[in-house]
């Protein structure tokens, strides 16, 4: 009898793949052996990966080459506590050097903790590094220009509500750029002179209103940079900007986001995000090159050297590999295999759209089991909300497993997901527990209108967001439920408001709204104030150095719970944050997840109202 770990990618990789000047390597952060450490393998698939670090209680996230590729950078947090420090490394091992003495603090490469895509954060001649951190003021994220030989540092100040991100040095060594961000859909790049030691900050990207910029690769003469952004339109276009005329020349404008571009020598490749699906292009010398096929699915960190293109590759039903492409004979080549050893056939999702409450559709991914018969339902709310529902052997093939198990899973994109335009991302924003319930029970509604799904064995899933997701649903839609789980899921907006990062906090206010002068709004809005309506079993799951969603949200709503004598596992986490870096506390927590839904959706059910959606 198969179990959920039989399903676990053997591997999870964190934020980015890079390549190597020369494009012969491919380095990358991967947990194979427990925590992710930095790994390195040859491009041609000629030899076996090689760990470059042995760390016990650091996880690597982001990861990047000196200009003569012979060191590696990287971040590393502890347990989970997102307080990244920067170390440099000998691509052939020894003992990381940590470039920082401070004992806390975020250091950041690029434009997020999140991910690192190919512009390098070294400086042209290796010796210094850029990078962001709020090592000065808790509140104020700034970026630092690091020298590696004297330990020097030059300050780029940012001010409270900025958060302040280093992008590259441009060839000649002259320009830094900056991305400066105020929430998840406004943001400026700005340059810095480096050559003037007092230089200030200049803004490149002034604008009113919100507008999103993202910086992206140097020309080669230095003369000037590509970048996305949305101009206060819908989507994510992809332009040139020339430092002489001040002006961007658009050069790609889908009516999709483009998500990442690379540039290597006269070769341009980037991604467009088509529904949730990858599309990969490339130009040389402005003319298009010819690419293998592709699986449909996600394309991550796509980065370029010489003739090589490197990215990670998902689809519904294989996980993440490192995947190169070689741009001189088309071919595609899997660098890594994390794909589980289990012999059932996986389900491919099929992209459905349901109404909801005001009359919009809500796209979402449907993972069906084979056969026939009347099934159980998981409702997967994604978190964010600001994230997309994509089809990337999700939650290191939960899914698969879950529909291995004859229960089936409605994954929606709803409103305030990315990749559906500028205005319908924004609609979650000072509306957390508000108009997305309507679009849960909607969700509800849809099911039970197939003749396949039982309505009394549909329960609901989620992580972060779709942990707060979940325990909304439980608490204010009560009777559509057989069965909850929440993953680090905030139970009380006021509370995480106040306890969210210092960097994040100036952002709070027209994100979720103000704890200072709208406590009652933000009361109103969570789970934590109608616990007493949750009847359906309930999981919850936690980091217990959760910097985001710190463990007293969790402890909040079961010991609401319990001191009504509600029955409700709690597992947390020691040594795990917001998430997990350890690969077997990913699969026994996923797995536990799985069976306590299994539990409530292959057998049993319970009584649910007939009644429609609101």
């Amino acid at each position: 009898m198969t179990e959920y770990r039989d399903f676990a990618a053997r591997q999870r990789f964190r934020a980015n793949v890079a390549l190597s000047p020369d494009g012969a390597w491919v380095a990358y952060a991967a947990n194979p052996e427990g925590r992710a450490d930095l790994h390195v393998a040859p491009v041609s698939g000629s030899g076996p990966a090689r760990r470059i670090t042995h760390h016990t209680d650091q996880a690597v996230r982001q990861v990047a080459w000196s200009p003569d590729g012979r060191h590696l950078l990287y971040t590393a947090d502890f347990q989970g506590d997102e307080q990244f420090q920067p170390y440099l490394v000998d691509v052939e091992g020894g003992t990381p050097r940590r470039l920082t003495d401070a004992p806390g603090g975020q250091h950041v490469l690029g434009s997020s903790i999140f991910t690192f895509d190919c512009p390098s954060p070294f400086t042209p001649d290796g010796r210094g590094v850029v990078y962001a951190a709020n090592d000065r003021d808790p509140a104020v994220q700034d970026v630092l220009v690091h020298d590696l030989g004297t330990g020097a540092v030059r300050r780029v100040e940012s001010v409270p509500g900025t958060l302040l991100h280093a992008g590259s040095v441009s060839p000649d060594g002259r320009w830094l750029l900056t991305r400066g961000t105020r929430g998840n859909s406004d943001a400026d790049l700005g340059l810095v002179d480096l050559h003037e030691p007092d230089a200030p900050l200049r803004v490149l990207t002034g604008h009113e209103g919100k507008q999103q910029h993202v910086d992206g690769p140097w020309a080669a003469d230095s003369s000037g940079f590509l970048l996305l952004r949305d101009r206060g339109g819908e989507f994510l276009s992809l332009g040139e900007y020339s430092l002489a005329t001040g002006e961007v020349t658009d050069l790609v404008t889908p009516s999709w986001d483009v998500e990442q571009v690379a540039t290597s020598g006269a070769v341009r490749a980037w991604t467009v995000n088509e529904d949730g699906i990858s599309r990969l292009f490339a130009l040389r010398d402005g003319e298009p090159v010819a690419l293998p096929d592709l699986p449909s699915g996600v394309i991550e960190s796509l980065c370029a050297a010489g003739d090589v293109l490197a990215f990670r590759l998902a689809t519904a039903t294989r996980p993440h590999e490192v995947v190169v492409i070689d741009l001189a004979t088309t071919e595609l080549r899997y660098v890594t295999s994390s794909a589980p050893r289990v012999d059932v056939a996986f389900v491919e999702p099929e992209l459905i759209r349901y109404p909801t409450h005001d009359g919009r559709e809500v796209p979402a991914w449907l993972y069906r089991p084979h056969g026939d018969g009347v099934r159980g339902v998981v409702l997967s709310i994604h978190g964010g909300p600001e994230a997309q529902e994509r089809p990337h052997y999700n939650y290191s093939g939960l899914y698969q497993y879950l529909v291995s198990q004859g229960v089936a899973v409605l994954a929606p994109n709803v409103r305030g997901s990315t990749g559906y335009g500028r205005t319908y991302q924004g609609l979650i924003l000072r509306d957390f527990g508000g108009d997305e319930l309507g679009d849960f029970a909607h969700a509800v509604a849809y099911l039970r209108g197939l003749d396949w799904v039982d309505p009394g064995r549909i329960g609901v899933w989620g992580g972060s967001y779709g942990g707060f997701a979940t325990l909304s649903c439980l608490s204010r839609l009560p009777s559509l439920w057989a069965v909850g789980v929440s993953l680090v899921g905030p139970s009380n907006l006021l509370t995480m408001a106040r306890s969210v990062p210092e960097t994040w906090r100036a952002e709070m206010a027209d994100w979720v709204g103000d704890p200072d002068t709208e406590a009652d709004f933000l009361l109103e809005r969570s789970p934590i104030t109608y616990a007493d309506a949750i009847t359906a079993p309930l999981f919850v799951i936690q980091g217990a150095n959760d910097p985001r969603v710190v463990k007293a949200e969790s402890d909040q709503i079961v010991a609401s719970l319990r001191e009504r004598g509600v029955d409700v596992r709690y597992d947390v986490y020691e040594d795990e944050g917001h998430g997990f870096a350890n690969r077997e506390n990913e699969v026994r927590a996923l797995g536990d997840a799985a069976d306590f839904l299994l539990a409530h959706l292959v057998h049993s059910g319970r009584p649910v109202e007939t009644s429609n959606a609101r």
